[in-house]
């Protein structure tokens, strides 16, 4: 049975979504804001007890694991990952890069082991392989993404809805292009924080509903179906019902 005409559907193969377990700032800042260029999803933690709960409390396509981390090891973390049989693909990064290291974390559960210093590039492949692997699809992306008649290409940057051609700021496509990856979900102000903002506190500003407001306006105003919903005391949603 074909989907009603006001149905949001993704016209993507993979969201993919990684976690990034980082404690060096400067490297964690420098992967998630290439990943981002990319179109990737990236949730972040610094050290190894946040990062086994986020880990094995939400669904991430890969994760980028450090060796070596404060408050729990690499190592420990991705056997306590397997142990709760969290099956997530795992790429372990680390400076320890003899033979006898890169079999420990492969022994341990890890998928693939880069060292450091590594190329981003390498970095990239590695991962798109990673998640080719564990969607069995052949495609990181594509690059139209759509809800009812809202269409947003990533790659040429341009927004439609119903052929009208719709001018955002930066920050505005990608708050737009996070719902869009998220479609039906409630989105909460955190997630749009560390997502869009790369904000892991709170700025205590109302930044988010500014920017919700402004494309609520350019994109419902003068529109028959409503696409941003609020969901009080909760978040937002993107979704045509």
């Amino acid at each position: 049975m074909m989907p009603a005409a006001s149905t949001c559907t993704g016209n993507r193969e993979v969201s993919a979504r990684i976690l990034l377990i980082e404690d060096d700032g400067q490297i964690a800042d420098y992967i998630a804001r290439g990943l981002d260029e990319e179109g990737f999803v990236v949730d972040r933690a610094d050290n190894g007890r946040d990062g086994l709960f986020m880990a094995t409390d939400r669904e991430f396509d890969v994760v980028v694991l450090d060796r070596m981390l404060p408050a729990m090891d690499g190592l420990s973390l991705l056997k306590a990952m397997r142990a709760a049989e969290v099956d997530t693909p795992v790429l372990m990064l680390s400076a320890l890069g003899s033979t006898d290291d890169r079999v420990s974390g492969l022994t341990a559960g890890a998928d693939d082991y880069l060292g450091k210093p590594f190329s981003f590039a390498e970095l990239l492949a590695r991962l798109q392989v990673l998640v080719r692997r564990r969607t069995g699809t052949p495609r990181m992306q594509d690059t139209v993404l759509r809800c009812a008649d809202l269409e947003l290409d990533r790659l040429s940057r341009v927004v439609r809805r119903g052929g009208r051609k719709i001018a955002l700021q930066p920050r505005e496509f990608r708050l737009l292009e996070y719902l869009l990856l998220h479609l039906g979900e409630v989105v909460t102000r955190t997630m749009l924080l560390e997502a869009v903002w790369d904000f892991h506190f709170d700025p205590g500003t109302n930044v988010i509903d500014v920017h919700i407001s402004r494309l609520r306006r350019k994109i419902d105003d003068g529109e028959g179906t409503m696409l941003f919903h609020t969901v009080r005391g909760a978040g937002y949603r993107l979704a045509a019902d």
